[in-house]
């Protein structure tokens, strides 16, 4: 009997551990009104219902144990999120608490409603009674909104302010007798946030009381009283009496705080990206280097002026100065620049590459800038430039003579300031980046023709180097020939034939127009067509007496030969090759440069023996 009266009291009861912070018991309406869905209830501490009035209910408790009993209505519980305000009446049960619980406001409603009748039965000689009881609630309203962390104002059918609570004065600044019977709109709500005019019929906190409807919204801005925007959302309700709209309720909070850490994360998301796109690009590179087919260790030679060239490597290579590599084709230009990266102090960053004779005009400035999404027709998505690449690191610009005029004022400006900004975004980025270039062409004679402009061959030529042709460091052809038929035959999976003297005599009287490319390709060729252990180099001599002949040179400007013709034929494609990256195929391909169908273009080149792959 005792139990079911327990269970079914009117009021919330719990019994509670107050040492353990245990709840041991709870009846129906203890279990509505604080969501307990467990059906182990130790398994809820007392002061997770709390988490905003713990210091209360301590010195409730405390006040209990003392007294045997006691009754607070301070205490709020918390639940999904809501806080509710509670009445608590509670005794002590031996080392337990007994707590009777009910909703303030249903208590608040429940004395208002008793207080009324008993005064309306009492008649007119009770009148100045009633203005106390009404004075009372009240000021009990007021206890109710003041101790609310949200902002809450009233407003009537007209849009004018009928209540403010504390909270609201404490976000906007403004004072409650100068919001009071004013048209709150044209006050805190007149503008949006950048400015334009925010006119009373769009807004919807009018709208609840035309339409009856509950209109809520997450990012919209309240004006303080020093006129600062104040990021607010809010929850407009109607007010409704006999079924006339007679109203609304605003209930707002400030999520300044939420958009500043909305924001910070933002931020962080798009920096994520940016270094995420960043080393994609980098990983790329690197898998490039790794698949370079060239030495990286090392600069094959002992001739003097391969002693003197390392020398200078050695000399520039810590510094930051930018170089110029003046050679001809072939000459290992691009081996010297990464010689010079690699001693730096830029060196755990990858060399980025860039072959200026291999990028259409109109592209240039996107590939060494980069572009965002939408600045031309393509540009699906943001992309970094070379330079931005580099950041920290070393660029190689190869065949810089061939960047358009209109051009080399952006990149001088890289050089000298360390700034650019992407295709079609204004946003300057600033990056630290040294410039290595080489060129086979005379820039200071280009510079008289006015095809290259003074100030950037200045600040490129810091500090020239020159890349000796092969003619003028024969001493290092038995080095290099050593070199390339080892390399040659350990990629063929075969052994490594000889080379005697006397054919080593032939590679040193051939003049090498091709330079070190040149050698290497004949070396692969006579690797392939030896039929014993021995490379042969006997047909140089002939290429070579031929082309010396005092025929040949009498008819040079006007004749040529048929091995001339494939000569030049095979120097024309190479030259195609290069220039395109060994792209065969597509827009910008060789192909289309030649006016050749593809499928012609690689006969061609399996004709002559030529492998793309070593010009990509």
């Amino acid at each position: 009997m005792l139990k079911q009266l327990f269970l079914h009291a009117p009021t919330a009861m719990l019994l509670i551990d107050p040492v353990n912070n245990r709840v041991l018991a709870a009846n129906q309406r203890a279990k509505k009104l604080f969501a307990l869905e467990k059906m182990d209830l130790s398994e809820y501490s007392v002061t997770q219902f709390f988490p905003e009035c713990i210091d209360k209910l301590l010195l409730f408790t405390q006040q209990v144990i003392e007294q045997g009993e006691a009754w607070c209505s301070e205490l709020s519980i918390q639940i999904a999120g809501e806080n509710t305000h509670i009445e608590v009446n509670a005794v002590q049960m031996e080392a337990n608490i007994l707590l009777s619980c009910e909703n303030s406001f249903v208590t608040f409603g429940r004395h208002f409603k008793a207080v009324t009748e008993a005064n309306y039965q009492s008649g007119f000689f009770h009148w100045n009674k009633n203005e106390t009881v009404f004075e009372e609630i009240e000021r009990q309203n007021q206890l109710l909104l003041s101790a609310v962390g949200d902002g809450i104002y009233g407003v009537d059918s007209q849009g004018n302010t009928t209540f403010v609570n504390l909270a609201t004065e404490q976000i906007l600044g403004w004072k409650r007798s100068e919001l009071m019977g004013k048209k709150i709109h044209d006050v805190i709500h007149h503008s949006h946030q950048d400015g334009s005019d925010y006119h009373v019929h769009n807004c919807p906190i009018y709208c609840a009381f035309h339409d009856g409807a509950i209109h809520s919204v997450d990012d919209e801005v309240f004006w303080s009283k020093e006129g600062k925007p104040i990021p607010v959302e809010y929850t407009s309700t109607p007010v409704t009496e006999n079924g006339l709209l007679i109203g609304a309720v605003v209930i707002f909070r400030d999520i300044t705080e939420r958009k500043r850490t909305q924001a910070k994360l933002l931020k962080a998301l798009k920096q994520v990206d940016a270094l995420k796109s960043r080393l994609e690009m980098e990983n790329a590179y690197l898998l490039e280097e790794i698949n370079a087919d060239f030495n990286h260790q090392q600069i094959i030679g002992q001739s003097a002026k391969i002693k003197r060239m390392v020398h200078q490597i050695e000399l520039v290579g810590p510094t930051d100065a930018n170089v110029l590599i003046i050679g001809e084709s072939g000459t290992g230009k691009e081996l010297i620049a990464r010689a010079i990266h690699e001693v730096s102090q830029r060196k755990g960053r990858p060399l980025v590459r860039v072959n200026c004779a291999a990028i259409p005009a109109e592209l240039f400035e996107s590939e060494f800038f980069g572009h965002v999404k939408g600045a031309f027709s393509g540009a699906v998505s943001d992309r970094l430039g070379r330079f931005e690449l580099a950041d920290g690191a070393t660029i190689f610009l190869d065949e810089v003579g061939e960047i358009p005029l209109q051009l080399q004022g952006k990149l001088l400006r890289v050089l000298q300031e360390q700034q650019f900004e992407r295709v079609g975004e204004s946003t300057t980025r600033n990056v630290d980046v040294r410039v290595i270039a080489a060129t086979n062409k005379d820039l200071k004679q280009l510079v008289e023709q006015n095809k290259f402009r003074e100030d950037l061959y200045f600040r490129l030529n810091v500090f020239p180097l020159h890349s000796p042709p092969l003619r003028e460091r024969i001493d290092d052809l038995p080095l290099l020939v050593q070199h390339f038929v080892h390399k040659i035959c350990l990629r063929f999976n075969q052994p490594q034939p000889k080379v005697s003297l006397a054919q080593m005599q032939y590679l040193e009287h051939y003049t090498w127009p091709g330079n070190i490319r040149e050698l290497e390709n004949i070396i692969e060729r006579q690797v392939i067509l030896a039929k014993s252990d021995k490379l042969n180099f006997e047909f140089l001599a002939k290429e070579e007496k031929q082309n010396n002949s005092p025929v040949n040179r009498h008819l040079q400007s006007n004749l040529m030969s048929a091995r001339q013709h494939k000569q030049l034929e095979k120097n024309n494609l190479e030259q195609a090759l290069t220039h395109c990256r060994g792209k065969v195929y597509g827009d910008g391909g060789a192909a289309e440069l030649l006016g050749l169908k593809p499928t012609t273009l690689m006969s061609k080149l399996k004709k002559y023996g030529i492998k793309r792959l070593e010009f990509v």
